[in-house]
């Protein structure tokens, strides 16, 4: 079983993709988390990271390649802003995330212990930067509803459910598979 959660940054992918991983007893793997890695082998801020990465597409390639070869195995959960996107044609269940900018931000603040405003500024400047990488590399746009919903079998609205609520509405679909 091959399960992609996608979604902005605070969207609750991470904390619902380990906790699906656990109950199913399967592999998680996130994107994201690679990306923060990277930064900071590298010893870059993620704003100085993604700045970096905008002139070096090969990262992106690189770390969205990985997520493919990972799915090929089977059995896992992948948490990527575009999982959706880059294994649509494998995925059993394509997962998407949503939830308005402020509340993202203010658990991003909390989750990381830093400013609000701090965090606002970055994630801004990641999105835009993701946004039009995601164009420019694979003609993918997450603002295109009409593509969003054709492609993902589970549209969650995180804003004012709680882990359990969203926990329980995915092991529904995962069910019905």
């Amino acid at each position: 079983m091959i399960i992609t959660i996608s979604g902005l940054h605070g969207t609750g992918k991470s904390a619902i993709g380990k906790l699906i991983a656990g109950k199913l007893k399967i592999q998680y793997y996130s994107t994201g988390q690679a990306f923060r890695d990277l930064a900071k082998e590298m010893n870059m801020s993620l704003e100085e990271f993604t700045k970096f990465v905008e002139e070096n597409p090969e990262i992106d390639k690189k770390l969205d390649n990985k997520i493919v070869e990972i799915a090929q195995k089977g059995k896992i959960i992948i948490d990527s802003q575009i999982s959706g996107y880059i294994l649509k044609s494998i995925a059993d269940l394509k997962i998407l995330l949503t939830c308005p900018l402020e509340t993202r931000v203010k658990r991003m603040a909390e989750r990381d212990n830093t400013n609000y405003e701090k965090k606002l500024e970055e994630t801004i400047l990641r999105e835009k930067s993701e946004l039009e990488r995601f164009k420019r590399l694979y003609q993918i746009d997450l603002n295109d509803a009409e593509e969003v919903t054709l492609l993902y079998d589970l549209v969650i609205n995180t804003e004012t459910l709680s882990i359990e609520e969203i926990l329980e509405k995915i092991l529904t679909a995962i069910e019905q598979l």
